[in-house]
């Protein structure tokens, strides 16, 4: 009997404790994808459009392409939840700004170039985020098709390109 009340109250625990560990799946990010994601929520935050303060909810899909010497391309597709503060509040603590479920995620893409670390403005970033309920497949095409632009390469040197002399 007391396995049993010692085993419930740790599975009631346990529950309590995972949405405060979502909350704060982004300090779990790499530092190059909380860039992107600050990237994204800084265009939030200017947007006049935009009512509510949002914070990191996960990651829906990461794409990564190494080009070497420390150049990556980056597609970091991920949902933003609303929260209860103010648009413009700096907090992103999960027990200041708590997430709110009443409005609908947002739902971002970024595809961008780093260069050590660091996001490169050439070619300029692109970041695309809706609320979740107006995203159309159309959209999702255009953020695949600019991911794959900005990873296309055109080859290298081929065999009837060299002058024989």
């Amino acid at each position: 009997m007391a396995a049993e009340l010692l085993l419930l109250l740790l599975v009631c625990a346990g529950g309590l404790l995972l949405p405060a560990e979502a909350q704060d799946s982004y300090d779990q990010l790499p530092t190059v994808d909380k860039a992107g994601v600050d990237l994204a929520l800084e265009q939030l935050l200017t947007n006049s459009g935009v009512r509510h303060h949002f914070r990191f909810l996960k990651s829906v899909e990461k794409k990564e392409r190494d080009e070497g010497f420390g150049v990556r391309f980056l597609y970091h597709h991920f949902h933003l939840r609303p929260t209860r503060c103010a648009k413009g509040t700096a907090a992103s603590d999960s027990r200041i700004c708590p997430f709110r479920n009443d409005r609908p995620l947002m739902d971002c893409a970024i595809c961008y170039k780093t260069m050590d670390e660091q996001i490169e403005t050439t070619p300029e970033p692109y970041v695309h985020c809706i609320q979740r309920p107006r995203l159309t497949e159309e959209m999702t095409t255009t953020r695949m098709n600019h991911w794959k632009k900005m990873t296309y390469k055109t080859g290298g040197a081929t065999i009837m390109a060299l002058s024989t002399g």
